[in-house]
């Protein structure tokens, strides 16, 4: 009987071979996606994992070893861009090599990324290359990069220059996986737990468009089948014989599918990993498939495709006339809408009781959208039922009328072919919500921020923090010194906005100079402010004055100081030369849109991540609608044609199919609109314990576009009606 499916599928006439096809491009695009979104979870690990040797003073067990390096992370801005350096200088020769090496810099030597070492050449000296000393000695290789553009440098001293800094540790273990806990500060990316918990998110959402694709697909043309199965049942086939046949035609299909997909994720690796999801592009290396992966899809897809094929020939394995003897379905019931509010429910209920871990966030949050999804088809076929008795009370024409008692009659049927389309707009409405939430939320723009001011923390006891060479520097205006109170200062109470009281103490003479948005009390010399002289956003008072006069403060510890300059890049830039060479802190100076900008291109990766959700879940959907309906307009021929031999005329048979596909689709949509911006607040709610922001307009546009595309989709299928309900089909079927 294997050789007999075989036979059928590949050698069984034209339209046999048009299924196959068209099974195989839809399962090699839905296959290649999911493959997509499975491997970008490897993908964000293996980017983390490539910060690790950065942070390798943040493990106390890394100082171990024979010959510690003297080693000080430091961050720098190139550009707009933040970049990591490492200090070093060996003890001995026996010191550890950091990865992308292939010896240690000499002193007065430094290594830099291939990114890093074009920026300098293209750059003049003062603005970037004199940051570093002496000589470019090679390029740090891809092993030691997080990502192609990552602007990484490694910088050789001799360990009584390095010794002598603060911030500094000794490391004498370079790590290959990021530390438990930064004891201070760590040089990362992203946070990986989050993006791999939106990611293991975006990858469920996908599998249940893939899913109905698949099943969609696999019922192509499904009446026929059943037909020439259930012949196959009157001269003697068993059921076991016929299920065999269909899983063998189911194979073949999901296997060439499936094999398509591996291709398609091939061809799209370098694609995809170019996209900045974590606010930086992967090595495509990165998007690996690991033994796991490739078995679940490689063995998942065929096996879901033959459970649908033997799903869809339930009703030839009752009887031999299973298939002609077709009875009234049962009407769905209301319990079809339990499994629905059952996952809103359960994320509900972690509002207040986030779990701990990622794993567990990742259980806790999937299965609550797993069971909403699945809640959105169980529901499905009772709402599009419910719809069309509503239509069918208020039809004022025979084309309402009919299809809104076809659809009351079999509503699954109806479901099934906008179901897709159902689930992606859920998963679209839950990935804008979500993300754009978090970006409104916590991605301030930098368009509006000041360039002007460099701010530079202190660290240390330095009392004169101001290079010489800074005053004179073309471009800058003015400089102003904050101080670390002393402990015998009283801190009168209040505070200023929402950050509490400030911290540091300033010249009043200082403040006046500074674009500060707030102001000294009149006759005060110092005042407390805060590190930058400015205060809250929307804040515009009077800075506490401090019990302490102003030719006190040079003998107190510098915390920052503040270089006002032209906000020209240029004249920024070699400001930032000349400070980071006096004072070689961890911290970079910067600017508050600098800082703005780094925060920016993290959300920025949030909206691109939703960009692909949407696409992807839309493409896929689309693909389910297509076949659906070509397929349903196929399988209908009989009934339609009977229709128009009874007199019904051909724009009647239209309206009825247009309509049985805008009822459904309508009704659906509509709960799961509403489900998704429910189920996005609810996770909100839960994890980051911030509401959420409605989507804009933009949004509801690309909705419309969905659902008018979808429509489009039903639009181009009319004109086979003239072709597919002659009077020889009702004849000779």
């Amino acid at each position: 009987m294997i050789r007999f499916g075989l036979r059928l599928t590949l050698a069984g006439g034209r339209e046999a071979l048009v299924r196959l096809v068209v099974i195989s491009v839809a399962m090699a695009l839905g296959a290649g996606m999911l493959l997509t979104a499975l491997a970008g979870l490897g993908g964000v690990t293996a980017q983390a994992d490539r910060y690790a040797w950065l942070n390798s003073a943040n493990d106390p067990a890394a100082a171990q070893g024979p010959d510690p390096l003297w080693w000080q992370l430091r961050t720098d801005v190139v550009g707009t861009e933040v970049s990591g350096r490492i200090d070093l200088a060996a003890t001995g020769p026996r010191s550890p090599v950091p990865p992308g090496l292939d010896r240690l810099p000499a002193p007065g030597e430094f290594f830099a990324s291939p990114a890093l070492a074009e920026r300098i050449a293209a750059t003049p000296a003062d603005q970037l290359g004199d940051r570093f000393p002496g000589r470019l000695a090679g390029l740090v290789g891809d092993a030691a990069l997080p990502a192609p553009d990552s602007l990484i440098a490694v910088a050789g001293y001799s360990p009584a220059e390095l010794a002598q800094r603060p911030d500094v540790s000794r490391v004498g273990t370079i790590l290959s996986t990021p530390p438990d806990n930064c004891r201070e500060w760590c040089f990362s990316g992203v946070d990986p737990a989050g993006v791999k918990l939106i990611l293991a998110v975006v990858a469920a959402a996908l599998i249940f468009p893939l899913f109905i694709l698949i099943a969609t697909t696999t019922r192509l043309s499904a009446t026929r089948r059943e037909q020439r199965f259930a012949a196959m049942r009157l001269v003697g086939g068993t059921p076991r014989q016929i299920a065999l046949v269909a899983a063998v035609e189911a194979t073949v299909s999901a296997i060439a599918g499936t094999l398509g997909g591996f291709v398609v994720f091939f061809a799209l690796r370098g694609t995809v990993a170019a996209i900045p999801l974590t606010g930086a592009p992967m090595f495509p290396g990165d998007l690996a498939l690991t033994a796991p992966i490739v078995l679940a899809v490689a063995l998942g897809v065929p096996a879901l495709a033959v459970v649908a094929a033997l799903l869809a020939l339930r009703r030839v394995r009752i009887s031999p006339l299973g298939v002609t003897r077709q009875v009234r379905p049962r009407p769905p019931r209301a319990w079809r809408i339990v499994p629905l509010v059952l996952g809103l429910a359960e994320l509900a209920y972690f509002i207040g009781r986030r779990p701990p871990t990622t794993n567990e966030q990742i259980a806790a949050y999937l299965s609550g959208i797993f069971l909403t999804m699945i809640g959105l088809l169980v529901a499905g076929p009772w709402l599009t039922m419910t719809g069309a008795r509503l239509v069918a009370r208020r039809a004022r024409g025979a084309a309402a009328l009919i299809a809104a008692r076809r659809l009351a009659a079999n509503p699954k049927a109806g479901f099934r072919s906008v179901s897709g389309l159902v689930i992606a707009l859920f998963v679209t409405t839950v990935a804008v919500g979500i993300m754009g939430t978090i970006a409104a939320d916590r991605g301030p723009a930098a368009g509006d921020a000041d360039r002007s001011m460099l701010i530079t923390m202190i660290r240390g006891t330095l009392t004169d923090p101001v290079p010489d060479a800074l005053p004179g520097t073309p471009g800058v205006r003015e400089i102003a010194v904050t101080r670390q109170p002393p402990g015998t200062l009283p801190v009168p109470g209040g505070d200023i906005g929402d950050w509490g009281f400030p911290s540091t103490l300033a010249a009043c003479a200082d403040i006046a100079r500074m674009p500060s948005n707030g102001r000294c009390a009149p006759g005060a010399e110092v005042a407390w402010t805060w590190h930058d002289l400015r205060g809250p956003e929307g804040w515009n008072g009077t800075w506490p004055t401090a019990d302490i006069p102003a030719a006190a403060l040079p003998a107190l510890r510098a915390d920052s100081f503040v270089t006002l300059t032209d906000g020209a890049p240029a004249t920024v830039a070699r400001a930032r030369t000349i400070i980071e060479n006096a004072v070689p802190a961890a911290l970079p100076p910067y600017t508050d849109a600098e800082g703005r900008t780094e925060d920016a291109k993290v959300f920025n990766g949030w909206k691109r991540l939703a960009d692909v959700v949407v696409l992807a879940s839309l493409a896929i959907a689309g693909c389910s609608l297509a076949v659906s309906v070509a397929g349903g307009l196929s399988e209908r021929q009989r009934p339609f044609s009977m229709l128009r031999l009874t007199g019904v005329p051909l724009a009647t048979l239209r309206r009825v199919v247009a309509l049985e596909s805008v009822t459904p689709l309508l009704a659906a949509a509509a709960v799961a609109l509403c489900a998704g911006l429910l189920a996005a607040h609810l996770f909100l709610r839960a994890q980051m314990e911030t509401s959420l922001q409605p989507p804009g307009v933009a949004f509801y546009a690309v909705v419309l576009a969905g659902i008018a595309a979808s429509l489009g989709v039903v639009s181009l299928t009319l004109p086979l009606l003239r072709q597919i309900t002659g009077p020889e089909v009702a004849r000779n079927d």
